[in-house]
């Protein structure tokens, strides 16, 4: 699941000959919206919620407390694509030419024996799921959300917008409005999983957006680990990336939640993540933002029951004309909990990279533990890196940690490592690479691997 951020080495930049078989005219209003839930066949509490979505983004005034957003022009964008009729989507035929382009990714979904637990999207819907037998036997519940509004219609119901609501922002009403695709994913009590759930996008047509949900409850004592992965083809005109991710862990649970998001250069990548952590629970977040135009990204965690943590490690890589705009956030509100944040980013070719990160604990959370640190790289003089930390502390027994650093790849590090008979871009790979080992060793082994490859991709004639 890899991406490079020039059109140049992108190489899943490829655009794949799969004519929809529906797709939505550009621009928005009622009656797309409208017409998105009639074609899912929806109830009505989720037509509803819809209608509601679309009345908050109307309303709602884009950010302007981060970078511009001004350039992307909502009514261009087409609000749904599917490759499947609705006959094959329920009967879970998979067209051939779809399933080149998995395996050109590198994502083979036919092999479905030897999965565990994986998924896929094309475009606005989740084209396959596929979950091993003995965790269905067990209770786990891994599909498609459209499936899981059908089949578990109480449990998404009870907790559809809830930890995001449609008014927390314009880009999260926006999802909520035409949303389609995306995980659910129901872990019963004291279920652990031994391996990842795994789920892959592919933004495919043109002036697309593609606006998954995805919902996680962990119940109390399980154990989860989801990964995700993306990318999109290279076009001349803009795409946008709007998800909703929404996650409970309930009291003793533990998620962790893996994303790489590797997108062209065409794609806005604007998505909103928060997890709602109960007593002694724990919430990872592995975050890796490349490529795309703009990314706003900010992991999120409400620390609500005594004893709740959180760990959230991002990396983010800006080249040419690329903005990645990341960080996340921790809200504490009870007593006992910490939050351990580790930013990593790397700005070449004249990129900018900023961390935005935001902590706050409430006046009745007393002995909460909190350490925020933000590394930036810069490899040459035209890249430039900010950071905006925010901290809100209302409670005196707080301990709280932050650093911060900014270095740039020098002369002399790399005389050392040529003096040894590296070249200059494998020495650069090599000190990039150690400058990002803390968060690739917390990826899957695969995960890992390919983000050395890249990292080595990427730094061939980066400094100067």
């Amino acid at each position: 699941m890899s991406a490079s951020f020039t059109n140049k080495q992108y190489e899943y930049g490829f655009y794949d000959k799969v004519k929809p078989y529906y797709i939505l005219r550009p621009g928005l209003s009622k009656r797309v919206v409208e017409e998105i839930s009639h074609l899912k066949n929806e109830p009505g509490w989720m037509q509803e919620r819809r209608r509601l979505g679309y009345d908050f983004f109307v309303k709602r005034p884009l950010p302007n407390w981060g970078p511009s957003l001004r350039a992307l022009d909502f009514s261009k964008l087409r609000y749904y694509a599917t490759p499947l009729d609705k006959t094959a989507a329920e009967s879970g035929y998979l067209p051939s030419n779809v399933k080149k382009t998995f395996t050109r990714l590198g994502i083979p979904p036919v092999e479905v024996d030897f999965l565990t637990g994986s998924g896929a999207q094309y475009d606005s819907e989740m084209v396959y799921h596929a979950l091993k037998k003995d965790w269905q036997d067990r209770g786990v519940i891994f599909c498609s959300m459209d499936e899981a509004i059908k089949k578990h219609s109480e449990i998404v119901a009870k907790y559809f917008g809830t930890i995001i609501t449609a008014n927390d922002n314009k880009l999260a009403a926006l999802n909520t409005a035409v949303w389609s695709g995306g995980s659910f994913v129901y872990i019963p009590r004291n279920v652990k999983l031994d391996k990842p759930l795994q789920t892959y996008f592919r933004l495919n047509a043109r002036n697309l957006g593609q606006f998954e949900r995805t919902l996680i409850i962990a119940e109390e004592g399980s154990e989860v680990h989801y990964v995700e992965g993306c990318t999109a083809p290279v076009y001349n005109v803009d795409s946008l990336h709007a998800a909703v991710v929404e996650i409970i862990v309930k009291p003793y649970a533990r998620v962790r939640y893996t994303t790489v998001q590797n997108w062209s250069n065409n794609v806005y990548n604007l998505v909103t993540k928060r997890a709602y952590v109960e007593e002694g629970g724990m919430m990872e977040w592995i975050d890796g933002n490349f490529g795309s135009q703009l990314t706003m990204k900010y992991p999120s965690v409400i620390l609500a029951g005594h004893g709740a943590k959180a760990e959230i490690m991002s990396l983010a890589v800006a080249g040419a004309s690329q903005h990645q705009d990341a960080g996340s956030k921790a809200i504490h509100l009870a007593s006992d909990t910490s939050s351990n944040i580790l930013s990593k980013s790397i700005a070449h070719h004249g990129g900018r990279t900023s961390y935005r990160g935001l902590i706050k604990v409430a006046p009745k959370a007393a002995n909460c533990k909190i350490k925020v640190k933000c590394d930036a790289l810069l490899t040459d003089n035209k890249s430039q890196s900010d950071t905006y930390p925010t901290m809100d502390i209302k409670n005196s027994r707080t301990q709280t940690e932050h650093e911060a650093t900014v270095t740039r790849v020098g002369e002399e590090q790399l005389f050392y490592l040529q003096s040894r008979g590296l070249s200059e871009s494998e020495a650069t790979s090599m000190i990039v690479s150690g400058f990002i080992e803390p968060i690739a060793r917390e990826l899957p082994q695969e995960f890992a691997i390919e983000l050395n490859r890249l990292i080595n991709l990427e730094m061939d004639g980066s400094v100067g």
